[in-house]
């Protein structure tokens, strides 16, 4: 009885122990491999969540940003993807802004106009996604042909971006709660677009204008107006050559399309329905934000549109 208890004792203190050596940027289970992975880019170390549920074979791949203020683990919870990737074997990326000296924890994105230290010191947040993207595609892991793009708010901002600059890479974006300046230059390719806005957003207005204090960024973090809400799908209409708009109710939000566009480009943009500044469908970043509606799933949405298109 003592030499089984022995053997019992030294099987357990194996396995204490190699659950230990488990390195901390690293974790495996039956949902997939998430590492947090890092680079130098511009004179900064930059970092990035990956969630790997591909099984090993080439995947689309899902770039989702968070909001200003948030971190790439806030996105994680926020827009609750991973369920998605799980179900769809993707890879999910899930990218940190870069932060100040004097605020560590305020990450943001460096989306022309907004938002905070990352717009006023000209952080090439383009060059780090863009690099982010390489690096998967030469480990054979990303298939090249479906990298998406999609982002909450200063996120949502950076994803028209995306689409703009590197529309040789990705393959269609999906701005959330986001907004465009004016001084947008014509993108190099129409990418097929869905943007969504909640109907009472007051942090991003409706009608433009500036950006309001809350949403993890203070007011004065963007140094120009605000577009209102229906110039971002005016925006990439003009450029898919697409034709008048339509508006249509559909459960949850109103839906307007563009149809005639060339081929390949689709444009939805969505009000959704009793939803603030906040990811519809998934969960508000803290007790005090606006609480997503539950009425309609924006990461559902966007993943169903996504997959219809690729380069």
């Amino acid at each position: 009885m003592g030499k089984r208890l022995a053997a019992m004792a030294a099987t357990a203190l194996a396995l204490i122990v190699a659950a230990c050596a488990t390195p901390p940027s690293s974790a495996a289970s039956d949902a997939g491999v998430i590492t947090r992975e890092t680079m130098n880019h511009g004179g900064l170390t930059r970092a990035y969540q990956v969630h790997d549920f591909s099984g090993g074979h080439k995947a689309p791949v899902i770039i989702v940003m968070h909001g200003g203020g948030g971190n790439s683990a806030n996105a994680v919870m926020m827009t609750q993807f991973d369920v998605i990737g799980r179900r769809e074997h993707l890879i999910v990326v899930y990218p940190d802004g870069s932060a100040g000296p004097l605020v560590p924890g305020l990450e943001t994105w460096n989306s022309g106009h907004c938002c905070a230290q990352a717009m006023r010191n000209k952080v090439d947040d383009i060059g780090f996604l863009s690099a982010v993207i390489d690096r998967m595609v030469a480990a054979g892991k990303a298939d090249p042909a479906r990298v998406y793009a999609t982002g909450m708010s200063n996120g949502g901002m950076e994803s028209h971006r995306l689409g703009i600059e590197l529309s040789d890479k990705i393959a269609a974006i999906a701005p959330v709660v986001g907004a465009l300046f004016g001084d947008e230059a014509p993108p190099k390719r129409a990418v097929p677009v869905l943007i969504i806005n909640g109907a009472d957003d007051q942090i991003v207005p409706r009608a433009g204008g500036a950006l309001a204090p809350g949403g993890g960024i203070a007011s004065g973090q963007a140094d120009h107006a605000l577009l209102p809400w229906q110039a971002q799908g005016e925006y990439w209409a003009r450029a898919g050559g697409c034709g008048a708009l339509v508006t249509t109710a559909v459960p949850g939000a109103s839906l307007t399309t563009y149809p005639g566009c060339r081929r390949g480009v689709e444009v939805l943009h969505y009000i959704v329905a009793n939803n603030g500044h906040a990811w519809p469908g998934g969960m508000a970043g803290r007790a005090e934000a606006n609480q997503p509606t539950k009425d309609f799933n924006a990461s559902e949405v966007i993943w169903a549109f996504f997959k219809r298109h690729k380069l």
